[in-house]
């Protein structure tokens, strides 16, 4: 089981270029950023249940950040944790996702997500209502520009008639897309359209053990493997026993979030978890 690092990068926060490399030394998987294009001054939808950080209107793009970590490093992973599909132009971000893997030699993960901010999705002109199924269209559409030399898209909502467009991912047929949310609704978007599954067990979620199973189960129902389509667990609480019961089930990967700060407080977080790492060996 891989360990991961979720900060939102400010320019308040240790800078990424400083924090991958650590996390490298350390033996950590991956470092990853989440995304908030600008939290709106009037919210009208409810918050997550642990309230608006004030991290989530400072983030700085994931793409720059994260190309900064990949930058810095030889093998440490990259992700998205998470990318805001439906007020995002697939076109490109195709391209963001395509040059980002280059850059970093094939390590990016696409950690993607539909999103609880009604105003911030609506600010981009995308309606609130389909955000569902403009998410899977965007990501069909970027499917076929990275494999297809001349890639077209015809959905409801997302249509661009044969184009052509690079560079292509290292990954191939692309990177992980690794989807996340809450079960059921993005267990079975993961198995629709994703390579993988990245549930929430933040806020006190204890439920998610009894989940993983229900979620292997639906991918064979649907045809999918369940080898094919490996777990990632958001933000857990740092608990040893918790960490052995994932680790016994077969979760792939753990991803642990720590404050928007700044380097020295960043770190004591770091010992925690890398505490954890090794009791789970």
């Amino acid at each position: 089981m891989h360990f991961g690092i979720s900060l939102f990068f400010t320019e308040h926060s240790i800078r990424p270029e400083v924090l991958a490399p650590d996390l490298e030394r350390r033996g950590f998987e991956s470092v990853w950023s989440g995304e908030h294009s600008h939290i709106p001054a009037v919210l009208t939808s409810d918050p997550p249940a642990t309230g608006v950080k004030q991290w989530y209107y400072e983030v700085m793009d994931p793409f720059v950040t994260l190309t900064a970590a990949a930058v810095a490093t030889t093998t440490l992973k990259i992700g998205t944790g998470i990318c805001l599909i439906p007020q995002r132009d697939p076109i490109q971000t195709a391209k963001a996702v395509a040059s980002i893997d280059r850059i970093s030699g094939g390590r990016f993960l696409f950690g993607v997500g539909n999103g609880w901010n009604r105003a911030e999705i609506e600010n981009h002109g995308a309606d609130f209502r389909t955000r569902h199924k403009r998410a899977r269209e965007s990501i069909e559409a970027m499917k076929a520009i990275w494999s297809q030399d001349s890639a077209s898209y015809r959905g409801d909502i997302v249509k661009f008639d044969p184009m052509m467009a690079w560079p292509k991912p290292v990954q191939r047929p692309h990177p992980p897309i690794l989807v996340g949310g809450s079960f059921p609704y993005s267990a079975r978007r993961a198995i629709r359209y994703g390579t993988g599954w990245l549930p929430s067990a933040s806020a006190g979620k204890s439920d998610l053990l009894e989940e993983i199973p229900l979620f292997r189960r639906m991918a064979i129902d649907a045809g999918r493997d369940p080898a094919t389509l490996p777990i990632t667990v958001w933000y857990p609480p740092r608990e040893i026993d918790l960490m052995r019961k994932y680790r016994d089930i077969g979760v792939d990967r753990v991803v642990f979030s720590v404050p928007s700060d700044a380097a020295d407080a960043v770190r004591p977080h770091l010992d925690e978890i890398g505490e954890l790492m090794a009791g789970v060996g």
